[in-house]
């Protein structure tokens, strides 16, 4: 197969230099409204293309695979999280899917750290008191906050992102701790000063913050339930730039206004794009549309990684960044 006769459809609009790379190289169907697709209209795009470009809103579930064709081949997924991708229903029908994976890191790592300071300090209500006409002049007793200094720091998954936000949390004097289905490289561990708990349940209760960086899997579905998230301190706060179905978002919403939590900052939800009301009428609640990864250079990073991926497939090369089945 070659690449000038490789058929590429891009379900949403790209940055511009990613577009033009890719018209130059492929055969390329562009969405140039960046209209979500339905899924009869993925289905009928993908059984006239070679390759598939979705994004994470583009769900392709085994209904998609089956009725997908036999020409489709490849979904280079334009995202690091393929949870919306049925990976069992893609290698039964013989397709390849590929990810860009450790492109979003550093910026989302920003993020995750912006919400870390952003919460627990107030900002967002800051400027809310000052657009309402609610600064009367400074007080030594108003819109105070709580300092992250010192605070202990829980992250659920120290992959690329969570050991980015270590090393960003380190400098500003947090203590890290994590959770994950085993510790890190004990090098890195060492240089990020980090406890590794290999139970949740017992990491939880001692945390100041805790962010949640692991992907969305059947198994971290709900990972921060009711009952983990009651395990927590009043004082604690949660932050999320991962999955919002990893928490459950209900009862954040009852712990939160009930003040049994101190704040969340959330950068994703469970029912996107619908945060629930009562998140977005709590005062000592930061809400991002998930934008973590939504800088120019990260977005053309992705597209590269992409198109790269392409690339290596049309070659005839197994692409550097294809998910292995069992192994994501």
């Amino acid at each position: 197969m070659t690449q000038s006769r490789l058929k590429v459809t891009v379900t949403r609009k790209l940055p511009e230099p990613v577009e033009r790379r890719l018209a130059a190289l492929f055969d390329v169907s562009l969405n140039p409204s960046d209209a979500p697709m339905d899924a009869s209209q993925l289905i009928e795009a993908a059984r006239f293309s070679d390759v598939l470009a979705p994004t994470l809103g583009d769900r392709l579930d085994a209904k998609f695979f089956e009725k997908a064709g036999s020409r489709l081949k490849l979904v280079a997924n334009f995202g690091a999280g393929v949870d919306h991708i049925d990976l069992a229903a893609a290698n039964r029908r013989g397709v390849t899917v590929t990810n860009t994976p450790s492109v979003l890191a550093e910026d989302a790592a920003d993020m995750a750290m912006a919400l870390i300071l952003a919460v627990p300090r107030r900002l967002v209500e800051g400027v809310r008191a000052l657009e309402q006409g609610r600064f009367a002049g400074w007080s030594p007793t108003w819109m105070l906050g709580r300092s992250v200094r010192g605070k202990k720091l829980g992250i659920i998954g120290l992959g690329r992102v969570g050991q980015a936000i270590a090393r960003r949390a380190r400098v500003f004097g947090l203590e890290i701790h994590y959770h994950g289905r085993s510790p890190i490289n004990p090098h890195v561990e060492q240089e990020l000063g980090a406890t590794y708990w290999p139970q949740l349940d017992d990491m939880l209760p001692g945390m100041d913050i805790v962010s949640v960086n692991c992907p969305h899997t059947p198994e971290t579905y709900h990972l921060l339930s009711r009952r983990r998230l009651e395990l927590m301190s009043p004082q604690a706060y949660v932050v999320n730039i991962s999955r919002g179905e990893i928490i459950e978002e209900d009862a954040l919403v009852d712990l939160i206004c009930a003040g049994k939590l101190a704040g969340a900052g959330l950068d994703v939800f469970e029912h996107e794009p619908s945060p629930n009301p009562k998140l977005l009428a709590a005062p000592n609640v930061v809400l991002l549309p998930h934008m973590a990864s939504a800088t120019v250079e990260a977005r053309i990073e992705m597209g590269d990684r992409v198109i790269r991926n392409i690339k290596m497939f049309a070659d005839g090369h197994k692409p550097q960044d294809r998910i292995i089945l069992g192994l994501g």
